[in-house]
């Protein structure tokens, strides 16, 4: 332990507030330049279970990573932080005295200045919703085995060999809708897609559509599909489709103005005059139930891939994701993973924090690291109630008395198979 007095003082602090993440943020960058990566390491990776997307925590862990000798994970961590904030790029070397002007500085023709434009990266201008590089693959995600076989076989082996796509004549026209109990890596998984395509990844929320003033709403859909054609490869990503997309047989007085927000996505996705090649549309839906059936028709969100909770392999990879790079006695994942069952990633998120945070009281109260024994991660569990029980008593619903054309098929053997 650091005999640091500003550092003790913030330890301290967190042991008052343990959910501090900024605090802890810092702590781990003092511990870095104090010369402790182990336990920058483990405070940043900490902050990074909570909020996945903090930059300066990115960039410690990256920093005590590499401290420690684990290059892979420090350049992992670097990849995601200059994903999500890049570094500016260098300046230009000015030229030598008198060397005169750089050759063809300026173009001479206008045939000059076009293959400039071919050869040169699409300017990202979102005014609306987060566009930037993936950062991460399929590799990257712990489990969901069955939804990458999937993928790769609708959505990546037809995309990565186009004369076998031709010569079967598969389109890759329409979208895909990734739906599921929420906290099992929608999301994430749509990010992994646009790393492995090589794309830009463009994510719109809901509130970065919807908009009180009559019209804005189809005004800022348009948008967002013209400043995704405009910087192609990009993979873009509609979170809450099923809110964004309702059923127009649902929608009523006040909910009558997103008929029209329909209609427009309707009309950008297959449109007689719009031209998505090389843009990728995705959507997370929650609720299928919920969404349009027009925007399920084929050439629209015609390919469905149901993201369930973990199975037991799956929980122990996450489980291991989680904790890797902290302090940890020998542990039996496996016997953990098997308590966890029907908890989702967010879930099993939680028990490592929680664990996580366990150990750290101890070793602040003896003044030396405490590994995260197997007792901190069973206490964990038995205090982490999975959050997906409410989604499931509605889905069983649906797979039992609204399944007519065959959509919750999946749904329903996964709530058989759980009922055994």
């Amino acid at each position: 332990m650091t005999h640091d007095p500003v550092i003790e003082a913030l330890l301290g602090a967190l042991a008052a507030d343990p959910g501090n993440h900024p605090v802890r943020a810092h702590v781990a960058r003092l511990l870095l330049d104090a010369g402790h990566p182990a336990e920058a390491l483990a405070h940043a990776t900490t902050v990074l279970a909570a909020v996945p997307d903090d930059v300066a925590a990115l960039r410690t862990a990256a920093g005590a990573a590499r401290a420690v000798g684990d290059e892979t994970r420090a350049a992992s961590y670097g990849r995601l932080a200059d994903a999500l904030d890049p570094p500016p790029p260098s300046p230009s070397p000015a030229p030598a005295p008198g060397s005169g002007p750089v050759a063809s500085a300026v173009p001479d023709t206008a045939d000059e200045i076009l293959r400039r434009w071919d050869d040169s990266e699409p300017v990202a201008e979102p005014g609306i919703g987060t566009m930037g590089k993936a950062g991460v693959t399929l590799a990257d995600i712990g489990g969901l085995a069955d939804v990458k076989k999937r993928l790769d076989m609708s959505f990546l082996t037809p995309l990565r060999n186009p004369e076998l796509r031709l010569a079967f004549g598969k389109s890759l026209r329409g979208g895909l809708l990734l739906w599921g109990p929420p906290g099992c890596g929608k999301t994430l998984i749509a990010r992994a897609l646009a790393g492995e395509l090589g794309a830009s990844f463009y994510e719109i929320g809901l509130s970065d559509v919807l908009d009180m003033w009559l019209g804005s709403s189809e005004r800022n859909l348009r948008d967002i599909f013209d400043t995704a054609r405009r910087n192609r490869p990009c993979l873009l990503f509609f979170d809450e489709i099923d809110a964004l997309g309702q059923k127009r047989s649902q929608l009523r007085g006040g909910g009558s103005a997103l008929r029209g927000v329909v209609n427009q996505m309707l009309a950008e996705l297959d449109g007689a005059s719009t031209d998505n090649e090389g843009v990728f549309v995705l959507a997370a839906s929650n609720h299928p139930w919920d969404v349009d059936p027009a925007l399920l028709r084929p050439g629209r969100f015609d390919r469905t891939v149901l993201v369930l909770p973990p199975d037991v392999e799956a929980r122990e990879a996450i489980l291991r994701l989680h904790l890797r790079g902290r302090p940890t006695e020998r542990l039996d994942l496996a016997r953990i993973a098997k308590a966890a069952d029907g908890m989702s990633g967010a879930d099993l998120a939680l028990v490592c924090e929680q664990a996580t945070e366990t150990a750290m009281e101890e070793s602040m109260a003896s003044g030396r690291v405490h590994p995260i024994t197997q007792r901190h991660l069973q206490d964990a569990v038995r205090s982490v109630s999975p959050s997906i029980g409410e989604w499931l008593g509605t889905a069983r619903n649906y797979a039992l008395y609204g399944n007519e054309n065959g959509a919750y098929d999946e749904l329903a053997a996964y709530l058989k198979k759980r009922r055994r």
